[in-house]
C-alpha cells in the first residue's frame, strides 16, 4: 500500500527537505510539491491526494484556509515552526504536527500513523454499518452512527450521546454536522442535532428522546416533522 502525497510550503528549501525524506519512503509516493496554496487547491481538484504535508503560514492563503476551501479533505500533516499553531491543527483534525527542524525518525512515526489510520478507514468501508471516526481523548475511534442519539454543543467541543456512552469531541457543530446523514440527523437547536430515529415524540418546544427533552427552535419543527414522516 502506497499512499499518494503532496507538499505544500512557500520554502524551496523545506520542499527539498521533505521530498527528500519522502523518497526514502517506499510506502509514500509524492505526486506533486508547490510554493502556493492556491496551485495545489487547483492540482487536488483534478487528483486523488491520500496525504498532505503543509505548511500553516504562506502568503495569500494559509494552510487552514487552503483546508478550508477543500470538499475532499486528504490526510493532512501540518509542517511548520511554530508550536502555536498545535492546537488548531487539532481542530482540523490532522493525522499529525511536524515542528521544524523536521527528523527523519519523527517523520517515519507521522508516516506510519498516516498509513494505520488510512488502513482503518479502508476496512471500515467494507463493513456494513454508516460510520464515522471521532477523535475523542486523543483517540482516534470508529462510532458506528445508528447507535448516536443525539449531539450537544459543549463548550469548545461536542458531546456525543450514545447507546452506551457520551464522547466529547473537539469539533464545531457544523463541522461535525457535515460528516452525518442528512435523512437521519437534524440540527434542531444551535446546540442540538439529534437522530430522528431516536425520537420518540415532540412538541413545539422540545424533542424528547426517552427522559431528556431537547429544544427545539420554533422553525425547525416542521423541518423534523417532515423527517419523521418520511422515515416512518
Amino acid at each position: 500500500m502506497r499512499l499518494n502525497c503532496v507538499i505544500v510550503d512557500d520554502s524551496a528549501i523545506q520542499r527539498m527537505i521533505i521530498g527528500k525524506l519522502v523518497s526514502n519512503t517506499m510506502t509514500i509516493n509524492l505526486i506533486g510539491d508547490f510554493s502556493s496554496a492556491i496551485e495545489a487547491k487547483n492540482f487536488m481538484s483534478y487528483n486523488v491526494v491520500d496525504l498532505l504535508f503543509l505548511d500553516v503560514e504562506m502568503p495569500i492563503l494559509n494552510g487552514f484556509d487552503l483546508l478550508d476551501g477543500l470538499k475532499e479533505k486528504p490526510q493532512v500533516i501540518f509542517i511548520t515552526s511554530k508550536p502555536e499553531y498545535a492546537i488548531k491543527a487539532f481542530d482540523y483534525d490532522a493525522t499529525d504536527y511536524l515542528q521544524k527542524p523536521i527528523t527523519s525518525i519523527r517523520f517515519d512515526i507521522a508516516v506510519k500513523r498516516a498509513l494505520n489510520l488510512h488502513a482503518m478507514k479502508k476496512e471500515s468501508q467494507e463493513e456494513d454499518g454508516e460510520h464515522i471516526f471521532i477523535k475523542s481523548k486523543l483517540k482516534k475511534m470508529k462510532l458506528f452512527t445508528a447507535k448516536i442519539k443525539w449531539v450537544e454543543a459543549y463548550g469548545d467541543y461536542i458531546k456525543v450521546v450514545t447507546e452506551e456512552d457520551s464522547h466529547l469531541v473537539l469539533s464545531t457543530m457544523k463541522a461535525f454536522e457535515s460528516d452525518l446523514n442528512k435523512e437521519k440527523f437534524i440540527r434542531v437547536h444551535k446546540s442540538y442535532i439529534v437522530n430522528i430515529d431516536k425520537v420518540e415524540k415532540f412538541n413545539s418546544k422540545f424533542a424528547e428522546i426517552g427522559v431528556t427533552k431537547i429544544p427545539l427552535s420554533r422553525n425547525k419543527k416542521e423541518d423534523l416533522k417532515k423527517l419523521l414522516e418520511v422515515t416512518q
